[in-house]
């Protein structure tokens, strides 16, 4: 079952309310909401998100983005199990709030890549884009030395430690796809880009509680079959981005949710029919619409809105 989710930000305004009549009661918390910096959890920080949530009627069901991990944890360097210590805790403290899901990455450096945010779409609103060529067009590269196999080594180093304490917890991890899914980005690799690399990823530690966050958007732009991927990987889905692209990793601009190639039903039923616990999904990467300025491009709420009742259409169709 799926369990329709939308990004809120910590403080209550006029999208809580949104969410409300709109039916939706579950928040994720997401980076772009609470700054980038925010990765210092502490339980009464959490305890008071929570609180001030409750009271408007709203569960936290996600933490994303806005979590105590380092890249020095992801290069496995010295000083990463103090890092780890910090997740370790942040991960008991979600589980005495009752916060299920968090949501991680595995990107090195760059993180979520885009290389327009002003793409016309339809009737002139706008979408994001990445173009491999743009990115890299001056030949610039991060001084960052790295080897595919050692943020391999340390992504299954990480998994063998922190997956006993979400078990303990309570709490499900899901593993953000690369994005853009390339081999690598600014010189440094990349290892969450495919269905073969999530499978070394769940077999690594092989438990519910070490999953994916299923990221459409990417696994379109692998290439995949998206329904026929949703139904092999199943209950190791803990959160879901419902968006699509049209492209590929090298060269791709995002879609309305209506209007991309992927076959969203198909997709959507596929969730209702592979995952076997009820999984937080969230539209993602909207279109900026009209009266918006686009300051947090695929963020605004006019196309959440859109998104949220497009979803809730599928979601009776799969009824």
């Amino acid at each position: 079952m799926v369990d329709l989710a939308v990004v809120l930000p910590p403080q209550p305004d006029d999208r809580w309310k949104l969410a409300k009549q709109m039916g939706v009661d579950s928040a994720v918390v997401h980076t772009l909401e609470i700054g980038d910096d925010k990765t210092d959890w502490s339980y009464h920080d959490l305890l008071h998100l929570k609180n001030w949530y409750e009271d408007a009627g709203l569960e936290i069901s996600v933490i994303e983005g806005s979590v105590p991990l380092t890249d020095r944890v992801r290069l496995g360097l010295d000083g990463r199990d103090e890092d780890i210590a910090e997740f370790k805790q942040f991960l008991r403290d979600c589980g005495r709030l009752d916060i299920p899901v968090v949501c991680y990455d595995w990107m090195v450096g760059i993180r979520w890549a885009r290389t327009e945010a002003h793409v016309e779409d339809r009737g002139g609103s706008l979408v994001t884009a990445y173009s491999d060529d743009r990115m890299h067009r001056n030949g610039g590269e991060q001084a960052i030395d790295a080897t595919r196999e050692q943020i391999w080594e340390a992504l299954e180093y990480f998994l063998q430690e922190v997956t006993p304490v979400a078990e303990e917890a309570g709490v499900k991890l899901g593993l953000h796809p690369d994005d853009p899914p390339r081999e690598s980005l600014g010189g440094v690799p990349r290892i969450v880009n495919s269905p073969e690399a999530y499978q070394r990823v769940l077999d690594a530690y092989d438990s519910e509680h070490n999953g994916i966050t299923f990221c459409q958007g990417n696994f379109a732009a692998m290439g995949v079959d998206v329904p026929a991927t949703i139904r092999r990987f199943g209950d190791r889905i803990n959160f879901v981005h419902f968006r699509d692209v049209d492209g590929d990793a090298d060269d791709f601009v995002e879609t309305w949710h209506d209007d991309g190639p992927t076959d969203m039903l198909a997709a959507m039923e596929a969730y209702q029919d592979a995952v076997d616990d009820d999984v937080v999904m969230r539209p993602d990467h909207v279109p900026t619409m009209v009266g918006e300025d686009n300051s947090n491009p695929g963020y605004h709420t006019k196309g959440r809105l859109f998104a949220v009742g497009y979803m809730r259409g599928l979601l009776e169709q799969t009824a």
